[in-house]
């Protein structure tokens, strides 16, 4: 009966003319003319049997050209995935019975065109209807004719990717039971396309480690050492593919053969094929993650670092798509596809640490990106990346092979190699410093003198290389290192290259990270630099210079307030400001660079908050309004960019930490405070995240206007305690203590809505110091103005409390926070008694605690001594670590 009903239908003349037409028009590079195809389609689908005519002419319509019947295909394909479900059931049946016919076609391209045809019907949930489908595909694997053999496995490789849960799933049987046997046995076939689809196939489910590939996974591999030396690139890219995935999931199988797996592994990351190089150098980055690494490795060490660092150079077609030839490129305008999209990072409030003025997470692979224009991961990106996580894992142990290549390396005449040499040295920054220090003193100067090679690609690696060891150079006197680098790198900011311009810019940002305060005697030399750059760069750069400009803020602070540095500084950044749109992304970098610039100048930028202010309240205002409209007519408005609203927030809190008293006649004339209860709101975590942090920073500015809305605000603040969303969580966590320091006794109803979450928080397992730090903060501000309310559980917390501030500076937060242990400690001492020595490590992280402070602490401790007794006291202090001790008798005499 179907059989009939699929001969049934035969195409019109006059319909099959109109489609060829359609076809041929809709290959037409001319945008008027795709415009009236994509009409002429939208009405075509109107009629029931529009899809059967492109199915005919995919499959039966041998006399038209390939290209055609293959796009014919993907219309019907896009058909499909827009409303299969809508096909009268002939139809349906007509197009999967001509694909099952078809998968055998003569021709590659028809063959893989009806093959992603078929995956795309089962992926729209056809598979469960379409019962033959498998046991079909299967069964073709066996043909003698080549072309249904591989056609067959064409579709199933693509099924296997777009549907890999289900084909493991009770809902058809567990089909893999049966295919993945049978897959394995076309590893030996004797075509190079059917291994390489056979493969492919079996990768699909490693990482899942799906059942039945685990019971045969000796087989598996078995068969994949059988492929080692294939002729064929694509089997090769697949076995490396394999290996990789097998370290992560199988790694107790590959032990056994670990010696003989990365001997292969070291012949594929120098393969000829490029694909496969770089397949297997990824197998390097896996390895690096696991713990057997180190054994594993050190024997083969002495032939895979030559191997990584000849992989970082640069290929003929890298400096060809990099234009490495052309050394002077200043004044050629950006394209704007050329300019990636930035990430705003959102505002978090920490703590300062006695130990560190380093940022831990300074991105590491800066130096990769230096080659945007290429595909973006390529040999030499991972080669740096398999030497960088390498240096890692084992540290020193790298040098002794490392350093000869190195001395060839750096100082050769070819500077492709010599360049690859620099970028190998800052890869190994992090993980070998400490073994890299006795050489830095002859390495750095040889690095500033690389910074005026003539080719721009030298001189822009040296940049990065030398910006992964800024934390050695600052430690040294400045005459020796710093100041040369510095000019040498602020010249290179004036670079007439882009590539260089960019390189020292982000460069010359890490630098100031590192140097903090120690610039300020560079300031004039540094803002003039900068300044120049401003007229000079072009788009992609001058978004580049913002960073290096906010980051300078933050680095020298209040040092920056100077009028001569603001003259020199605020025109040309007003200028920006008032030439860009609101809806310009380009606001994003320039609002976070005025938000660090309002910090640092505090009362110097007084003459440039009201505009900047207004516009920022707007910002806000616009995108909620936005958001309204699109909830309620999303046909008709567009949902916005939420990214202005979080930008614009945080530029509010660099305004309000920066001008302090100075926020309240602007706060006063404007309804920022209904907005932020908006804001509060949000459904977007960084919103919410910017909003308290911004909550937070006005409590602290003008608390006059935060006040009257505090009923309304703490509950959201209480529902936002989520450990799950940590900024968020943290903001949140900091804006309750600063309210409880301006509302005193009045905090006392809200106590309830807070503590409870605040002490689950702080005894949670792997919660981030930050939150942890902050959380123990506002515990002990709320004791400070409540402690009859808070006391009472003195005991959950104190020793988590004391474990995660004994590390920050002493600070106003740290100040009050002890006030507050102090207080509740008279209320409830029984709380304090089973964790005392935590207290006493704790209070002996005090430098110089505020005299009336210092009296809290002696009175508790002589309490607590006298209420013991001598001898126990004595008992006590003997468990004490000697520092401690010592530190106690100096401080407090006990």
């Amino acid at each position: 009966m179907r059989e009939g009903m699929a001969l049934a239908w035969q195409p019109q003349e006059e319909g099959l003319r109109q489609i060829l037409n359609l076809l041929k028009e809709s290959q037409s590079p001319d945008t008027a003319t795709q415009r009236a195809v994509q009409q002429k389609l939208e009405e075509l689908n109107k009629y029931s049997d529009f899809n059967n005519y492109l199915i005919f002419v995919l499959t039966k319509l041998k006399s038209e050209d390939e290209p055609t019947r293959s796009l014919s295909g993907l219309i019907l394909k896009n058909n499909v995935k827009a409303h299969f479900h809508k096909f009268p059931p002939e139809v349906a049946e007509f197009i999967k019975s001509e694909c099952l016919d078809s998968v055998g076609d003569p021709s590659p391209l028809i063959r893989a065109t009806v093959g992603i045809l078929i995956t795309t019907i089962a992926y729209k949930g056809e598979l469960t209807n379409w019962t033959e489908l498998l046991p079909r595909l299967c069964q073709m694997l066996d043909s003698e004719d080549y072309n249904v053999c591989e056609g067959a496995f064409g579709a199933l490789q693509k099924i296997c990717e777009d549907s890999a849960e289900v084909l493991d799933s009770e809902a058809l049987d567990r089909p893999l039971n049966i295919l993945i046997p049978k897959f394995l046995q076309f590893f030996k076939h004797s075509s190079p396309k059917i291994r390489s689809h056979a493969i492919a196939c079996v990768n699909q489910f490693i990482i899942s480690r799906t059942q039945i590939l685990m019971m045969h996974i000796d087989q598996f591999l078995e068969n994949l050492f059988h492929l080692a030396s294939d002729e064929d690139p694509e089997v090769r890219k697949n076995v490396c593919r394999a290996l990789v995935m097998l370290l992560e999931v199988r790694m107790d199988r590959l032990i056994p053969h670990m010696h003989s797996i990365i001997e292969y592994m070291l012949m594929r990351t120098q393969d000829s094929d490029d694909g496969v190089a770089l397949e297997g150098c990824e197998f390097w980055l896996s390895l690096a993650e696991q713990p057997i690494c180190k054994d594993a490795l050190t024997p083969h060490l002495p032939r895979l670092i030559p191997v990584l660092v000849r992989g970082m150079k640069y290929s003929e077609i890298d400096i060809i798509l990099l234009k490495g030839d052309v050394e002077d490129d200043e004044m050629i305008p950006d394209r704007e596809e050329d300019i990636k999209p930035r990430f705003h990072k959102s505002k978090t409030h920490s703590q300062k640490h006695m130990d560190d003025n380093v940022e831990e997470d300074a991105d590491s692979e800066d130096g990769l990106d230096d080659d945007n224009s290429l595909s973006d991961w390529n040999l030499r990106k991972c080669s740096a990346a398999a030497l960088d996580v390498l240096a890692n894992v084992l540290h020193e142990e790298l040098l002794p092979v490392l350093l000869p290549i190195l001395k060839e390396t750096l100082f050769h005449q070819d500077w492709e190699i010599k360049e690859s040499g620099i970028l190998a040295l800052g890869a190994i920054a992090e993980g070998c410093m400490n073994g890299m220090v006795p050489h830095l003193p002859e390495l750095v100067p040889y690095l500033i003198t690389c910074l005026n090679d003539k080719k721009a690609l030298v001189r822009s690696i040296t940049c990065w290389t030398l910006s992964r060891y800024s934390h050695w150079i600052v430690g040294q006197p400045h005459d020796m290192f710093l100041k040369p680098l510095m000019t040498e790198l602020l010249k290179r900011v004036l670079d007439p290259n882009k590539r260089v311009q960019e390189a020292a810019c982000s460069a010359f940002a890490t630098l100031e990270e590192e140097a903090c305060t120690e610039l300020v005697p560079y300031l004039a030399f540094i803002l003039e630099t900068l300044v120049f750059a401003f007229n000079k760069y072009q788009h992609k750069n001058l978004l580049i210079l913002y960073d290096a400009i906010g980051t300078l803020a933050d680095s020298v602070g209040h040092h920056l307030n100077k009028q001569e540095y603001i003259n020199l500084l605020m025109p040309p950044l007003i200028q920006k400001w008032n030439v860009l749109k609101d809806d310009d992304k380009d606001l994003f970098p320039l609002l976070e660079c005025l938000s660090s610039v309002a910090t640092a100048l505090q009362s110097g930028f007084l003459p440039y908050c009201e505009p900047v202010f207004k516009r920022c309240v707007s910002l806000v205002e616009q995108t909620l309004n936005q958001n309204m409209a699109n909830a309620a007519h999303p046909d008709q408005f567009e949902a916005p960019d939420k990214d202005f609203m979080i930008v614009a927030l945080d530029l509010l809190s660099g305004l309000a930490e920066g001008l302090n008293g100075h926020m309240e006649q602007l706060v006063l004339s404007s309804n920022i405070m209904q907005l932020l209860f908006q804001c509060m709101q949000d459904p977007i975590p960084e919103v919410r995240q910017s909003s308290f942090a911004l909550l937070g920073d006005l409590s602290k500015a003008c608390f006059q206007h935060v006040n009257p809305c505090i009923s309304d605000f703490m509950p959201i603040l209480g529902q936002n305690l989520n450990p799950e969303f940590i900024s968020v969580c943290n903001n949140a966590t900091w804006a309750i203590g600063e309210i409880s320091v301006k509302l005193g006794s009045d905090m006392k109803p809200y106590v309830p809505m807070v503590l409870n979450q605040l002490v689950v928080i702080i005894n949670k397992p792997n919660t981030p110091k930050t939150l942890l730090e902050n959380t123990a903060i506002t515990i002990g501000r709320l004791g400070y103005v409540c402690p009859e309310e808070v006391a009472p559980m003195l005991q959950q917390f104190i020793r988590p409390w004391c474990a995660s501030l004994r590390n920050i500076r002493d600070n106003e937060e740290k100040d009050s926070a002890f006030r507050g242990i102090c207080s509740m400690i008279g209320v409830n001492p029984g709380g304090v008694v089973q964790d005392f020595i935590f207290f006493c490590d704790a209070v002996a992280s005090w430098v110089s605690p505020k005299a009336d402070l210092k009296q809290m602490f002696y009175e508790i401790f002589h309490g607590f001594k006298n209420q013991v007794g001598e001898a126990n006291w004595k008992r006590f202090s003997e468990q004490l670590p000697a520092p401690l001790k010592e530190r106690l008798l100096a401080n407090y005499g006990v």
